[in-house]
Protein backbone atom coordinates (compact mmCIF):
# COMPACT_ATOMS: atom_id res chain seq x y z
CA UNK A 1 0.00 0.00 0.00
CA UNK A 2 1.38 3.43 -1.00
CA UNK A 3 2.15 5.68 1.95
CA UNK A 4 0.22 8.96 1.86
CA UNK A 5 2.48 11.98 1.33
CA UNK A 6 3.00 13.70 4.69
CA UNK A 7 2.05 17.09 3.34
CA UNK A 8 -1.54 15.89 3.00
CA UNK A 9 -1.77 15.68 6.80
CA UNK A 10 -1.84 19.49 6.67
CA UNK A 11 -4.52 19.74 4.00
CA UNK A 12 -7.99 19.90 5.53
CA UNK A 13 -9.82 21.77 2.76
CA UNK A 14 -9.23 22.76 -0.85
CA UNK A 15 -8.36 26.28 0.31
CA UNK A 16 -5.22 24.91 1.99
CA UNK A 17 -3.70 23.69 -1.27
CA UNK A 18 -2.75 27.04 -2.78
CA UNK A 19 -0.36 27.88 0.06
CA UNK A 20 1.64 24.68 -0.37
CA UNK A 21 1.58 24.87 -4.17
CA UNK A 22 3.00 28.39 -4.04
CA UNK A 23 5.94 27.11 -1.99
CA UNK A 24 6.52 24.16 -4.38
CA UNK A 25 6.06 25.61 -7.87
CA UNK A 26 8.35 28.10 -9.63
CA UNK A 27 6.90 31.59 -9.66
CA UNK A 28 6.03 31.63 -13.40
CA UNK A 29 4.14 28.32 -13.19
CA UNK A 30 2.30 29.16 -9.98
CA UNK A 31 1.40 32.61 -11.28
CA UNK A 32 0.03 31.14 -14.49
CA UNK A 33 -2.26 28.79 -12.57
CA UNK A 34 -3.39 31.15 -9.81
CA UNK A 35 -3.77 34.40 -11.71
CA UNK A 36 -6.60 35.93 -13.66
CA UNK A 37 -6.63 38.75 -16.19
CA UNK A 38 -5.88 42.44 -15.79
CA UNK A 39 -6.89 43.52 -12.24
CA UNK A 40 -8.18 40.05 -11.28
CA UNK A 41 -11.60 41.57 -10.62
CA UNK A 42 -13.50 38.61 -12.03
CA UNK A 43 -11.55 36.29 -9.72
CA UNK A 44 -12.78 38.34 -6.76
CA UNK A 45 -16.33 38.71 -8.11
CA UNK A 46 -16.70 34.93 -8.33
CA UNK A 47 -15.87 34.54 -4.64
CA UNK A 48 -17.81 37.58 -3.45
CA UNK A 49 -21.05 36.59 -5.16
CA UNK A 50 -20.89 33.07 -3.75
CA UNK A 51 -20.44 34.47 -0.25
CA UNK A 52 -23.55 36.64 -0.59
CA UNK A 53 -25.71 33.52 -0.78
CA UNK A 54 -26.73 32.07 2.60
CA UNK A 55 -28.57 28.93 3.67
CA UNK A 56 -31.92 28.40 5.38
CA UNK A 57 -31.67 24.82 6.73
CA UNK A 58 -34.47 22.42 7.51
CA UNK A 59 -34.49 20.72 10.91
CA UNK A 60 -35.68 17.40 12.33
CA UNK A 61 -35.24 15.58 9.05
CA UNK A 62 -34.01 11.99 8.96
CA UNK A 63 -30.81 12.23 6.89
CA UNK A 64 -29.32 8.89 7.87
CA UNK A 65 -29.56 7.47 4.33
CA UNK A 66 -28.36 10.49 2.35
CA UNK A 67 -26.34 10.25 -0.86
CA UNK A 68 -24.42 12.78 -2.96
CA UNK A 69 -24.28 10.62 -6.09
CA UNK A 70 -25.82 11.87 -9.30
CA UNK A 71 -26.47 10.59 -12.83
CA UNK A 72 -25.28 12.32 -15.97
CA UNK A 73 -25.01 11.21 -19.62
CA UNK A 74 -25.82 7.62 -18.69
CA UNK A 75 -23.20 7.40 -15.92
CA UNK A 76 -23.75 7.39 -12.18
CA UNK A 77 -21.08 9.56 -10.54
CA UNK A 78 -20.16 9.45 -6.87
CA UNK A 79 -20.35 13.23 -6.50
CA UNK A 80 -21.97 16.21 -8.29
CA UNK A 81 -18.66 17.77 -9.28
CA UNK A 82 -15.80 17.11 -11.69
CA UNK A 83 -12.38 18.42 -12.66
CA UNK A 84 -12.25 21.36 -15.06
CA UNK A 85 -9.88 21.44 -18.05
CA UNK A 86 -6.53 23.07 -17.26
CA UNK A 87 -3.79 23.73 -19.77
CA UNK A 88 -0.14 22.70 -19.32
CA UNK A 89 -1.03 20.57 -16.27
CA UNK A 90 2.02 18.40 -16.94
CA UNK A 91 4.18 21.46 -16.34
CA UNK A 92 2.79 21.84 -12.82
CA UNK A 93 2.76 18.14 -11.90
CA UNK A 94 4.62 15.17 -13.33
CA UNK A 95 2.30 13.65 -15.98
CA UNK A 96 -0.31 16.04 -14.63
CA UNK A 97 -3.12 15.24 -17.07
CA UNK A 98 -2.78 11.52 -16.38
CA UNK A 99 -2.59 12.11 -12.62
CA UNK A 100 -5.85 14.10 -12.72
CA UNK A 101 -7.60 11.65 -15.06
CA UNK A 102 -6.66 8.56 -13.05
CA UNK A 103 -7.61 10.20 -9.76
CA UNK A 104 -10.99 11.14 -11.21
CA UNK A 105 -11.42 7.59 -12.53
CA UNK A 106 -10.63 6.08 -9.12
CA UNK A 107 -12.99 8.47 -7.32
CA UNK A 108 -15.70 8.09 -9.99
CA UNK A 109 -16.07 11.73 -11.03
CA UNK A 110 -15.62 13.17 -14.56
CA UNK A 111 -12.42 14.92 -15.61
CA UNK A 112 -11.97 17.13 -18.67
CA UNK A 113 -8.69 17.17 -20.62
CA UNK A 114 -7.67 20.60 -21.91
CA UNK A 115 -6.88 21.20 -25.55
CA UNK A 116 -3.72 22.87 -24.23
CA UNK A 117 -2.54 19.68 -22.53
CA UNK A 118 0.96 18.25 -22.99
CA UNK A 119 0.16 14.52 -23.13
CA UNK A 120 -1.54 12.98 -26.20
CA UNK A 121 -5.26 12.49 -25.71
CA UNK A 122 -4.99 8.91 -26.96
CA UNK A 123 -2.65 8.03 -24.10
CA UNK A 124 -4.91 9.56 -21.47
CA UNK A 125 -8.17 7.99 -22.55
CA UNK A 126 -6.64 4.51 -22.58
CA UNK A 127 -6.00 4.91 -18.86
CA UNK A 128 -9.26 6.70 -18.03
CA UNK A 129 -11.92 5.83 -20.64
CA UNK A 130 -14.65 8.09 -19.21
CA UNK A 131 -12.53 11.24 -19.55
CA UNK A 132 -14.01 14.16 -21.51
CA UNK A 133 -12.13 16.35 -24.02
CA UNK A 134 -12.21 20.14 -24.28
CA UNK A 135 -11.18 21.86 -27.51
CA UNK A 136 -9.92 25.32 -28.37
CA UNK A 137 -10.85 25.49 -32.02
CA UNK A 138 -9.93 28.10 -34.63
CA UNK A 139 -12.56 29.40 -36.99
CA UNK A 140 -11.25 27.25 -39.84
CA UNK A 141 -13.56 24.49 -41.04
CA UNK A 142 -10.81 22.13 -42.18
CA UNK A 143 -8.99 22.29 -38.84
CA UNK A 144 -12.27 21.87 -36.96
CA UNK A 145 -13.08 18.71 -38.91
CA UNK A 146 -9.64 17.17 -38.45
CA UNK A 147 -9.57 17.70 -34.68
CA UNK A 148 -13.14 16.49 -34.15
CA UNK A 149 -12.35 13.32 -36.10
CA UNK A 150 -9.20 12.79 -34.04
CA UNK A 151 -11.19 13.12 -30.80
CA UNK A 152 -13.82 10.71 -32.13
CA UNK A 153 -11.24 8.16 -33.24
CA UNK A 154 -9.52 8.33 -29.85
CA UNK A 155 -12.75 7.08 -28.27
CA UNK A 156 -14.07 10.12 -26.40
CA UNK A 157 -17.81 10.25 -25.77
CA UNK A 158 -18.04 13.87 -24.64
CA UNK A 159 -16.61 16.91 -26.42
CA UNK A 160 -16.51 20.43 -24.96
CA UNK A 161 -16.10 23.48 -27.17
CA UNK A 162 -14.67 26.47 -25.30
CA UNK A 163 -16.07 29.68 -26.82
CA UNK A 164 -14.77 32.53 -24.63
CA UNK A 165 -11.20 32.74 -26.00
CA UNK A 166 -11.67 34.57 -29.30
CA UNK A 167 -8.48 36.45 -28.37
CA UNK A 168 -6.01 36.00 -25.53
CA UNK A 169 -6.81 38.05 -22.44
CA UNK A 170 -4.53 40.61 -20.85
CA UNK A 171 -2.85 38.32 -18.34
CA UNK A 172 -0.38 40.85 -17.01
CA UNK A 173 0.51 38.61 -14.09
CA UNK A 174 2.07 36.18 -16.59
CA UNK A 175 4.28 38.93 -17.96
CA UNK A 176 5.33 40.02 -14.48
CA UNK A 177 6.14 36.44 -13.50
CA UNK A 178 7.99 35.59 -16.70
CA UNK A 179 5.46 33.07 -18.03
CA UNK A 180 4.68 32.58 -21.71
CA UNK A 181 3.65 29.73 -24.00
CA UNK A 182 6.04 28.46 -25.14
CA UNK A 183 8.24 29.30 -22.16
CA UNK A 184 11.38 31.14 -23.20
CA UNK A 185 14.64 30.14 -21.50
CA UNK A 186 16.07 32.97 -19.40
CA UNK A 187 18.24 33.57 -16.35
CA UNK A 188 15.13 34.45 -14.37
CA UNK A 189 13.43 31.19 -15.33
CA UNK A 190 16.59 29.25 -14.43
CA UNK A 191 16.77 31.02 -11.06
CA UNK A 192 13.12 30.25 -10.31
CA UNK A 193 13.81 26.59 -11.03
CA UNK A 194 16.90 26.57 -8.80
CA UNK A 195 15.02 27.88 -5.77
CA UNK A 196 12.28 25.26 -6.30
CA UNK A 197 14.51 22.15 -6.57
CA UNK A 198 11.76 19.62 -5.80
CA UNK A 199 9.73 20.78 -8.79
CA UNK A 200 12.85 20.97 -10.98
CA UNK A 201 13.89 17.41 -10.14
CA UNK A 202 10.54 15.66 -9.69
CA UNK A 203 8.56 17.32 -12.48
CA UNK A 204 10.69 19.14 -15.03
CA UNK A 205 13.87 17.09 -15.29
CA UNK A 206 12.02 13.82 -14.72
CA UNK A 207 9.75 14.64 -17.65
CA UNK A 208 12.66 15.54 -19.91
CA UNK A 209 14.63 12.40 -19.07
CA UNK A 210 11.76 9.94 -19.44
CA UNK A 211 9.48 11.52 -22.04
CA UNK A 212 11.53 14.20 -23.78
CA UNK A 213 10.53 17.79 -24.37
CA UNK A 214 6.78 18.30 -23.78
CA UNK A 215 4.74 19.60 -26.70
CA UNK A 216 1.22 20.96 -27.05
CA UNK A 217 -0.19 17.62 -28.13
CA UNK A 218 -3.92 18.22 -28.51
CA UNK A 219 -4.43 21.77 -29.66
CA UNK A 220 -5.09 20.67 -33.24
CA UNK A 221 -5.09 17.37 -35.09
CA UNK A 222 -1.30 17.42 -35.40
CA UNK A 223 1.36 17.79 -32.72
CA UNK A 224 1.97 21.40 -31.70
CA UNK A 225 4.92 23.43 -30.54
CA UNK A 226 7.31 22.47 -27.71
CA UNK A 227 6.51 23.97 -24.31
CA UNK A 228 10.03 25.48 -24.14
CA UNK A 229 11.40 27.45 -27.09
CA UNK A 230 13.54 30.54 -27.55
CA UNK A 231 12.32 31.24 -31.08
CA UNK A 232 8.89 29.68 -31.75
CA UNK A 233 5.70 31.70 -31.30
CA UNK A 234 2.70 29.55 -30.51
CA UNK A 235 0.13 29.34 -33.31
CA UNK A 236 -3.35 29.89 -31.89
CA UNK A 237 -5.02 29.76 -35.29
CA UNK A 238 -7.91 31.99 -36.30
CA UNK A 239 -9.85 31.80 -33.05
CA UNK A 240 -11.36 35.24 -33.64
CA UNK A 241 -13.18 33.75 -36.66
CA UNK A 242 -14.99 31.11 -34.60
CA UNK A 243 -18.78 31.55 -34.80
CA UNK A 244 -22.11 29.73 -34.62
CA UNK A 245 -21.56 28.13 -38.05
CA UNK A 246 -18.59 26.26 -36.62
CA UNK A 247 -20.75 25.00 -33.75
CA UNK A 248 -23.23 23.70 -36.34
CA UNK A 249 -20.35 21.99 -38.17
CA UNK A 250 -19.19 20.32 -34.95
CA UNK A 251 -22.72 19.18 -34.12
CA UNK A 252 -23.00 17.59 -37.59
CA UNK A 253 -19.64 15.83 -37.20
CA UNK A 254 -19.98 14.78 -33.56
CA UNK A 255 -22.56 12.20 -32.48
CA UNK A 256 -21.51 12.09 -28.83
CA UNK A 257 -22.30 14.51 -26.02
CA UNK A 258 -21.56 18.09 -27.10
CA UNK A 259 -21.05 20.81 -24.50
CA UNK A 260 -20.50 24.54 -25.04
CA UNK A 261 -18.26 26.12 -22.40
CA UNK A 262 -17.88 29.81 -21.59
CA UNK A 263 -21.49 31.04 -21.68
CA UNK A 264 -22.62 33.93 -19.44
CA UNK A 265 -25.40 35.43 -21.57
CA UNK A 266 -28.99 34.13 -21.57
CA UNK A 267 -29.41 34.62 -25.33
CA UNK A 268 -26.24 32.63 -26.01
CA UNK A 269 -27.45 29.84 -23.73
CA UNK A 270 -30.76 29.63 -25.57
CA UNK A 271 -29.04 29.60 -28.96
CA UNK A 272 -26.54 26.92 -27.93
CA UNK A 273 -29.42 24.71 -26.83
CA UNK A 274 -31.32 25.37 -30.08
CA UNK A 275 -28.25 24.30 -32.08
CA UNK A 276 -28.09 20.93 -30.40
CA UNK A 277 -25.81 21.37 -27.40
CA UNK A 278 -26.42 18.60 -24.88
CA UNK A 279 -25.14 20.86 -22.10
CA UNK A 280 -23.63 24.25 -21.49
CA UNK A 281 -20.96 25.23 -18.98
CA UNK A 282 -21.62 28.63 -17.48
CA UNK A 283 -18.11 29.96 -17.02
CA UNK A 284 -15.97 33.08 -17.01
CA UNK A 285 -12.86 30.94 -17.51
CA UNK A 286 -11.96 31.12 -13.84
CA UNK A 287 -11.50 34.89 -14.14
CA UNK A 288 -8.83 34.41 -16.80
CA UNK A 289 -10.50 36.06 -19.80
CA UNK A 290 -12.68 39.20 -19.69
CA UNK A 291 -12.00 41.09 -16.48
CA UNK A 292 -15.06 42.52 -14.69
CA UNK A 293 -17.23 39.82 -16.26
CA UNK A 294 -20.30 38.69 -14.37
CA UNK A 295 -19.71 35.86 -11.88
CA UNK A 296 -20.65 32.36 -12.92
CA UNK A 297 -23.05 31.97 -10.00
CA UNK A 298 -24.87 35.18 -10.98
CA UNK A 299 -25.02 34.06 -14.61
CA UNK A 300 -26.46 30.75 -13.42
CA UNK A 301 -29.27 32.61 -11.66
CA UNK A 302 -30.06 34.39 -14.93
CA UNK A 303 -29.75 31.43 -17.28
CA UNK A 304 -31.40 28.62 -15.32
CA UNK A 305 -34.99 29.91 -15.85
CA UNK A 306 -34.63 30.14 -19.64
CA UNK A 307 -33.20 26.68 -20.35
CA UNK A 308 -35.90 24.05 -20.68
CA UNK A 309 -35.88 20.44 -21.78
CA UNK A 310 -32.97 18.02 -21.77
CA UNK A 311 -30.08 20.49 -22.06
CA UNK A 312 -27.96 20.21 -18.92
CA UNK A 313 -26.48 23.21 -17.13
CA UNK A 314 -23.01 22.97 -15.63
CA UNK A 315 -21.03 25.74 -13.97
CA UNK A 316 -17.43 26.49 -13.02
CA UNK A 317 -15.22 29.39 -11.82
CA UNK A 318 -14.62 30.16 -8.17
CA UNK A 319 -15.99 27.04 -6.49
CA UNK A 320 -13.86 25.79 -3.58
CA UNK A 321 -16.07 24.47 -0.77
CA UNK A 322 -18.86 21.96 -0.47
CA UNK A 323 -21.18 24.84 0.37
CA UNK A 324 -20.23 26.54 -2.93
CA UNK A 325 -21.18 23.42 -4.87
CA UNK A 326 -24.44 23.08 -2.97
CA UNK A 327 -25.39 26.70 -3.67
CA UNK A 328 -24.99 26.15 -7.41
CA UNK A 329 -26.99 22.92 -7.33
CA UNK A 330 -29.77 24.56 -5.31
CA UNK A 331 -30.02 27.38 -7.86
CA UNK A 332 -30.43 24.77 -10.58
CA UNK A 333 -27.05 23.63 -11.90
CA UNK A 334 -26.86 19.96 -12.80
CA UNK A 335 -23.13 19.71 -12.11
CA UNK A 336 -20.18 21.83 -10.93
CA UNK A 337 -16.59 21.80 -12.20
CA UNK A 338 -13.52 22.83 -10.22
CA UNK A 339 -9.98 23.33 -11.50
CA UNK A 340 -7.12 25.07 -9.72
CA UNK A 341 -7.26 23.27 -6.34
CA UNK A 342 -6.96 19.84 -7.95
CA UNK A 343 -3.96 20.94 -10.00
CA UNK A 344 -2.35 22.33 -6.84
CA UNK A 345 -2.97 18.95 -5.21
CA UNK A 346 -1.39 17.13 -8.16
CA UNK A 347 1.67 19.37 -8.01
CA UNK A 348 2.42 18.86 -4.32
CA UNK A 349 1.32 15.24 -3.84
CA UNK A 350 0.56 13.58 -7.18
CA UNK A 351 -2.42 11.31 -7.64
CA UNK A 352 -2.74 10.72 -3.90
CA UNK A 353 -3.07 14.47 -3.43
CA UNK A 354 -5.85 14.75 -5.99
CA UNK A 355 -7.77 11.79 -4.55
CA UNK A 356 -7.34 13.21 -1.04
CA UNK A 357 -8.74 16.55 -2.20
CA UNK A 358 -11.69 14.96 -4.01
CA UNK A 359 -12.48 12.99 -0.85
CA UNK A 360 -12.37 16.17 1.26
CA UNK A 361 -14.87 17.88 -1.02
CA UNK A 362 -17.12 14.81 -1.09
CA UNK A 363 -17.14 14.74 2.71
CA UNK A 364 -17.95 18.45 2.88
CA UNK A 365 -20.93 18.08 0.54
CA UNK A 366 -22.18 15.02 2.41
CA UNK A 367 -21.91 16.81 5.76
CA UNK A 368 -23.45 20.02 4.49
CA UNK A 369 -26.53 18.45 2.90
CA UNK A 370 -27.13 16.66 6.21
CA UNK A 371 -26.95 20.00 8.03
CA UNK A 372 -29.40 21.42 5.47
CA UNK A 373 -31.80 18.58 6.19
CA UNK A 374 -31.81 16.95 2.76
CA UNK A 375 -30.99 13.41 1.66
CA UNK A 376 -30.01 13.80 -1.98
CA UNK A 377 -28.81 16.25 -4.61
CA UNK A 378 -32.28 16.19 -6.18
CA UNK A 379 -33.78 17.68 -3.00
CA UNK A 380 -31.69 20.86 -3.23
CA UNK A 381 -33.70 23.90 -4.32
CA UNK A 382 -33.96 27.66 -4.00
CA UNK A 383 -36.07 27.47 -0.84
CA UNK A 384 -32.88 26.56 1.04
CA UNK A 385 -31.17 29.80 0.01
CA UNK A 386 -31.20 33.40 1.21
CA UNK A 387 -29.36 36.18 -0.60
CA UNK A 388 -28.15 39.40 1.02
Amino acid sequence: MTKKPRILNKVFALDDLEYYAKRYLPRPVFGYISGGSERNQTLDINLDDLQKIKFIPNILRDVSERSISTSLFGNKWDAPFGISPMGVSALAAYRGDIVLAEAARNMNIPMIISGSSLIPMEEIIKLAPETWFQAYLPGEHDKVEKLVLRVKNAGFKTLILTVDVSVLAGRENNLRNGFSTPLRPSFRLMYDGMIRPKWTLNTFLRTLLIHGMPHFENFLADRGEPVFSATINRDFGKRSNLNWEHLKQIRDLWDGNLIVKGILNTDDAIKAQSMGADAIIISNHGGRQLDSAISSIKALENIRPVIKGDCKIFVDSGFRRGTDVIKALAIGADFVFIGRPFLYAASIAGQEGVEHSIQLLMEEIDRDIALLGVNSIDELNGNLLYKD
